[in-house]
C-alpha cells in the first residue's frame, strides 16, 4: 500500500511539474529574453561594468564559470569583484552577440548561448578586445529576466 502511495505522489509531482509551452509561449519567451540581452549590451555601453550587477540573478543561486573555473561563487563575490576592481578598470564594454540562441526551458527558465566580441576599454583609452562563447540560465523574477549563472570560454588570440 505504501508504494502504491508513493508512486501516485510521483506520478502527481511530476505531471504538476511538466509544463509544456505552445508556440506563442516559447516566441514569447525568446522576444523577452533577447530584449534583456538587448538591454544588457546597451547598458554596458552606457554605465560600464556595473550594469551587470543588474543583469545578475541576485540569488544564493547565482554563479559564473571562466575558462573552466569558478570564477563567482555567488552574487555578493560577483558584486565585490565588479565594485572592488572591474569598475576601476574599465570605463566601458562593448559587447555584441553572434548567434544568439534562446531555448525555453519553462514559462520561467531559458538557456542563452552565443558567441560574443566584446571591447573593454580602460580609463586612459586603450581597448582590450576578446572573442569567444557564452552561455547562461536566464530565470524570470519580479524585476525581469536575469542571468542566473553564466560561463564564459575566450578564444586565445
Amino acid at each position: 500500500m505504501k508504494y502504491l502511495l508513493l508512486s501516485s505522489i510521483l506520478f502527481v509531482s511530476c505531471r504538476a511539474n511538466n509544463t509544456v509551452l505552445n508556440t506563442a509561449d516559447i516566441e514569447l519567451i525568446k522576444d523577452s529574453v533577447r530584449a534583456m540581452t538587448d538591454h544588457l549590451t546597451r547598458d554596458l555601453s552606457d554605465r560600464g561594468p556595473i550594469a551587470w550587477l543588474d543583469y545578475f540573478e541576485d540569488s544564493p543561486e547565482f554563479y559564473m564559470a571562466s575558462e573552466g573555473s569558478l570564477t563567482f561563487e555567488n552574487y555578493q563575490a560577483a558584486g565585490k569583484f565588479i565594485n572592488d576592481t572591474l569598475v576601476k578598470k574599465f570605463v566601458q564594454i562593448t559587447l555584441h552577440w553572434d548567434q544568439l540562441r534562446i531555448d525555453p526551458l519553462s514559462f520561467n527558465l531559458a538557456s542563452v548561448a552565443s558567441g560574443f566580441r566584446e571591447e573593454l576599454k580602460d580609463s586612459s583609452g586603450k581597448s582590450i578586445y576578446a572573442n569567444g562563447y557564452f552561455s547562461a540560465v536566464a530565470e524570470k523574477s519580479l524585476n525581469g529576466w536575469k542571468l542566473r549563472n553564466a560561463h564564459w570560454s575566450i578564444l586565445k588570440q
